[in-house]
């Protein structure tokens, strides 16, 4: 289920992305949010139906009711996907190609692209933020045990989390094609660093919450930024190709996510032990960000 599912999922995923980033060449940066802020809303219309099912019918017909049901819909779905014709531009765009704008009109194919410093910088940023955040947020619930939060408070904060993670992706998209990709990163991996220190530094439970909206944010926010940004430094000629080498960034942060806070809390006793490490990543990361996030530059 994992390995076929996971391949599904990875296959689907840049469908959409790459479809939004084509159409919607003035205003990608938004459109590429709104449209991965239903993979991370579409929990809270799904895992209710779930756990519904699961306590009606049982895990295994779950699964195959589920199977049906996504192949029916996604099948459905796809009928209208197309991608607009070679040259197209909505009516009045103008492509910003000035020093001052984010917006840089270049196409590069997967070959040019990895042969670029924006591109490792790109991909090693993304990596730490996936990173960072999963580690934090994968360890929500242990951790707010530790600081005493009731099961009716922790399961509202649940929803609360889903609110803020789709909230964060066309937020961060937007932001990423107004104040470009270098300072987007920049200033959610602030946002991540100064959060984890709150929630290390005063573990009180309105605190922790708060604090773990804020990561809840800027994972979606990563999750945004990064296509947007693979679209303004790369074009859109190839994004579907480009997008799916960098997506691996977000492979990569969570398996090393998941396992690092699960070392750090057998070596230290205690799940708060994360936050001050997730800190220190976020600095790395804005360093890299600082030195490589910047557009390509024509030959």
């Amino acid at each position: 289920y994992g390995v076929i599912g996971g391949a599904g999922v990875g296959i689907m995923y840049g469908a959409p992305i790459a479809t939004s980033a084509k159409w919607f060449p003035d205003r990608g940066g938004l459109a590429i949010g709104l449209t991965v802020g239903g993979f991370g809303l579409s929990a809270l219309i799904t895992a209710p139906i779930i756990k519904q099912l699961i306590g009606t019918v049982g895990p295994l017909n779950t699964f195959l009711y589920l199977g049906i049901a996504f192949l029916i819909v996604l099948l459905i779905l796809s009928i209208p996907y197309k991608f607009p014709p070679e040259g197209w531009k909505p009516s009045g765009f103008v492509a910003k190609t000035s020093s001052a704008s984010p917006l840089v009109s270049v196409e590069l194919d997967r070959n040019e692209m990895i042969k670029t410093g924006s591109f490792w910088a790109l991909w090693f940023t993304y990596t730490i933020g996936c990173l960072a955040g999963l580690m934090a947020i994968g360890i929500s619930a242990p951790a707010g045990k530790e600081v005493g939060l009731t099961a009716e408070i922790a399961a509202l904060a649940v929803s609360l989390y889903a609110i803020f993670n789709f909230v964060g992706r066309p937020i961060f998209g937007a932001l990423t094609d107004k104040i470009k990709p270098k300072a987007a990163a920049v200033l959610s991996f602030l946002i991540i660093g100064t959060a984890s220190l709150l929630i290390y530094g005063v573990r009180e439970k309105i605190v922790f919450v708060i604090g773990f909206c804020l990561l809840w944010l800027n994972l979606g926010g990563w999750l945004a930024i990064a296509p947007t940004a693979t679209k303004i430094f790369y074009g859109t000629k190839f994004y579907g190709k480009n997008y799916g080498l960098v997506f691996t960034a977000y492979g990569a942060g969570a398996i090393a996510g998941v396992l690092l806070s699960g070392q750090i809390k057998d070596i230290t006793g205690s799940y708060f032990s994360v936050f001050p490490i997730v800190a220190g990543l976020c600095l790395l990361g804005i360093v890299i960000a600082l030195i490589g996030l910047k557009p390509v530059k024509r030959a």
